[in-house]
């Protein structure tokens, strides 16, 4: 049987009762400090019942005190801890995790990898960031058994436009990957995926394409060509899409209903292909940094809960909803022969 022992200490308050979705707790690593902002740990519970073996395909782990962030990044955020990830994840309902390794730690995979061994690999799949150019085959090999599945290629992060760098370094990951049988990751915009897509649909590889394939409602409808072109990748059947951030692509917070139409046509081309991820903690936008590495950037208050929801008016039937939360993940990150 399927083991489920998600501690389900911490989601009450001190007298009993349950917290408001997201409201603002002591920051984790520094009770009672308001100086250090805390994730939200406490979403609303989905109005459904999740099947067994339901997985979360994307949330970052930070943790400064004991893993120090790389000197090149974009900015500094506070500590979102495994503690804080059980809490959040369990009251959801979710069993099984993807910790993606966030642009703050570079290609120091340390800190993924000893979430991946605090959470057993058996609930747990990583996605690590590497240099294709000058990691060994060794080093790989310990990725992989310390349940890495995946590279992840930040392009968005990054600044990547140019179509020759980005196609350069996914032709080199997928050189590097493909023995191993993992996957590929990509966060970028939707136009950078699709001036790809001739690339992406030519490899051995799977495609992993983040956050609504880098869809932005803010660009439409100028990008509907590319989001035709990625729908068309999609429906070919080597590519995944993470229904997760709405809030990295809609204008209407909170319930970012301008991305119903895009996540719908994601959906019916290929159900056996979506993938559910929160991205906890929810970190902030690029955008609204100022470069002040020194100051701690608060995560979003969103509401996980709330946006599970919302993915099962997309999926519409149990067997879609099956398939995307657990058939789906379970197959891309190898979570099925530890489930029987």
């Amino acid at each position: 049987m399927y083991r489920s022992n998600l501690p389900t200490a911490g989601f009450a308050a001190a007298d009993g009762r349950v917290p408001p979705a997201c409201a603002d707790a002591s920051p984790s690593g520094a009770p009672g400090s308001s100086a250090v902002p805390a994730p939200c740990n406490n979403p609303s519970p989905p109005a459904f019942a999740l099947p067994r073996g339901s997985c979360d395909c994307h949330i970052h782990v930070f943790d400064a005190e004991r893993y120090p962030f790389a000197a090149k990044r974009s900015y500094t955020p506070g500590p979102a801890l495994i503690s804080d990830l059980l809490q959040f994840e369990n009251r959801l309902g979710i069993e099984r995790v993807v910790v993606v390794q966030p642009s703050v730690y570079g290609t120091d995979n340390a800190a993924m990898l000893a979430a991946l061994k605090e959470l057993g690999t058996w609930r747990a799949r990583g996605i690590a960031v590497i240099d294709p150019y000058s990691i060994t085959a060794a080093e790989l090999s310990a990725l992989h058994d310390g349940g890495v599945r995946g590279v992840r290629l930040n392009l968005e992060v990054k600044g990547v436009r140019d179509e020759t760098v980005a196609l350069s370094q996914l032709k080199r990951a997928a050189r590097t990957v493909a023995p191993l049988g993992w996957s590929i990751q990509i966060y970028a915009d939707v136009d950078v995926v699709a001036a790809l897509s001739p690339a992406i649909a030519e490899l051995s590889v799977p495609v992993v394409l983040d956050h609504f394939a880098g869809v932005r409602i803010a660009r439409q409808p100028e990008q509907r060509d590319a989001f035709e072109t990625v729908l068309q990748l999609v429906k070919a059947g080597n590519v995944y899409v993470k229904l997760s951030a709405p809030y990295r692509a809609s204008r209407q917070a909170p319930d970012y209903a301008d991305i119903a139409p895009f996540a719908q046509r994601l959906v019916q081309s290929r159900p056996d292909r979506m993938l559910w991820a929160s991205d906890w903690p929810h970190t902030g936008s690029a955008s609204h940094r100022d470069g002040d590495l020194a100051r701690i950037e608060p995560f979003r208050k969103e509401d996980a809960g709330r946006a599970l929801n919302q993915m099962l008016a997309w999926a519409e039937t149990a067997a879609v909803l099956q398939q995307i939360l657990v058939d789906n993940p379970a197959r891309l990150y190898g979570f099925a022969a530890e489930a029987s």
